[in-house]
């Protein structure tokens, strides 16, 4: 399970640490892609083998929706220092220029620029919006 947030900045060739907890869930190498939100989503190999598997099984016709997902998708491997290069294409999509904020979303990671993942979190910590969770989850 990925969990936690990290605060982080890009270098100047678009690299972002990956904390040393996500990397021992996530592996050496990952998958990034676009997200629903304007962030990037960061699977294990294991995690997007479950998600190509899922898309495998639906019908072409559904399947060819998930064509962003995989056209943007990129395989990177960690470093020796633990950073992950960002494509040029997917830190402009995400707005990701110098702050970043990584974050644990149980089966990958998101990685936001630090100033959207602030606007998303005040909105997400209402009290409102946590009692709603846990009623969903029905706790």
């Amino acid at each position: 399970m990925v969990t936690g947030e990290y605060q982080h900045a890009l270098d100047n060739k678009g690299r972002i640490f990956i904390p040393a907890k996500l990397r021992d869930e996530l592996g050496t190498a990952a998958y990034v892609t676009l997200s629903m939100d304007r962030c990037l989503s960061v699977y294990s190999e294991e995690s997007w083998n479950g998600l190509v598997e899922k898309v495998n099984a639906l019908p072409f016709v559904r399947q060819r929706k998930m064509r962003p997902l995989f056209a943007h998708a990129v395989r990177c491997e960690l470093d020796a220092q633990g950073r992950i290069l960002l494509p040029q294409s997917l830190r402009d999509w995400a707005g990701l220029v110098k702050n970043a904020t990584v974050v644990g979303c149980n089966n990958h990671a998101e990685i936001w620029d630090s100033e959207s993942w602030q606007s998303v979190l005040a909105e997400e910590m209402s009290p409102e919006n946590i009692g709603a969770v846990l009623e969903e989850l029905e706790f």
